[in-house]
């Protein structure tokens, strides 16, 4: 089963269990509750358009915003140029449920990750000491730019 969606301005066929990147989204704790549904398809292929029974429900699984985008105006001959940066801000949601028409699907619960064991510090801790090397890098030296003598043109006789 699976339904289309519309978040930010934008069109997305979701399932139980994808996970989607949207525009910024409100959440209630840590969940999402899509109104605007625009269509339902049932598990025999039927493709249906919900009026008000339908529902589709997400949970936030990250918040950020993405790589950076640069835009760049240019106007030739004019001496006219600008450059601005631009990183857009998105929700990942995973989605956990679609009902219609009396029907539910859910998606498979993810298995909970144990936190990892803190390792318990020594009171006592001993400094650690790298070794260096016996060979230090070199430091490279600035170059002196050649410069090349321009011979004097002869003067002219009158």
């Amino acid at each position: 089963m699976y339904a289309v969606i519309r978040a930010g301005g934008k069109q997305y066929r979701v399932a139980p269990g994808d996970v989607v990147r949207l525009e910024n989204q409100s959440d209630e704790n840590g969940n999402v509750e899509f109104s605007d549904i625009l269509a339902v398809s049932a598990g025999n292929g039927q493709i249906g358009v919900p009026s008000s029974g339908a529902r589709v429900v997400g949970q936030v699984v990250e918040q950020g915003r993405a790589k950076k985008i640069l835009v760049f105006h240019y106007k030739r001959k004019k001496q006219y140029k600008k450059l601005r940066g631009h990183r857009q801000g998105f929700t990942a949601v995973r989605i956990t449920e679609i009902a219609y028409d009396g029907q539910s699907f859910k998606a498979p619960e993810l298995p909970k990750k144990e936190p990892k064991p803190v390792k318990a510090a020594h009171v006592e801790a001993e400094p650690t000491v790298k070794a260096k090397s016996s060979k230090a890098p070199a430091k490279k030296k600035a170059v002196a730019k050649k410069t090349v003598a321009k011979k004097a043109a002869p003067k002219k006789k009158k």
